[in-house]
């Protein structure tokens, strides 16, 4: 009979963690709506299409749903001001940086715009957001 509660307790454990795991999951992707809506939509527009010659797409790019995440990361933190060639297509405006946003919150962002529209890529890890700043860090102060 003891086994049993302790199976019972230990299932019921393992149950409430999922939840608490796919609520966060859930919870993580609203926020990084909500900062792609403060911060990105403007430029990017609410599908992610960006603006013709002007600002890159991300709905479908292929930089977008890559592996080189460190590269996301250093243009949300650090912003971009070159001409960017992205599938074919050259975008110039600036993107604005965001060195007030937190690891999580792009973790979170980049991890909404990876798995919205068209996107079917990976989510963003708050761990590889940092490993990402460590690495810019390293490679700013050559």
């Amino acid at each position: 009979m003891g086994n049993s509660k302790i199976r019972c307790f230990l299932f019921g454990a393992i149950i409430m963690l999922l939840f608490v795991s796919i609520k966060t999951q859930a919870q993580n992707l609203e926020n990084g709506k909500k900062i792609y809506q403060t911060k990105c939509l403007v430029c990017h527009q609410s599908d992610g299409g960006g603006v013709p010659n002007m600002n890159a797409p991300l709905d479908g790019a292929s930089n977008v749903v890559g592996n080189d995440i460190a590269r996301l990361v250093k243009i949300i933190k650090n912003g971009f001001n070159e001409r960017v060639e992205l599938d074919g297509l050259y975008y110039s405006n600036s993107m604005t940086a965001n060195p007030d946003l937190t690891p999580a919150q792009i973790s979170d962002v980049l991890s909404y715009i990876r798995t919205s529209w068209s996107n079917k890529a990976t989510k963003v890890t708050t761990f590889q957001v940092q490993q990402a700043i460590k690495g810019n860090q390293k490679t700013s102060a050559k």
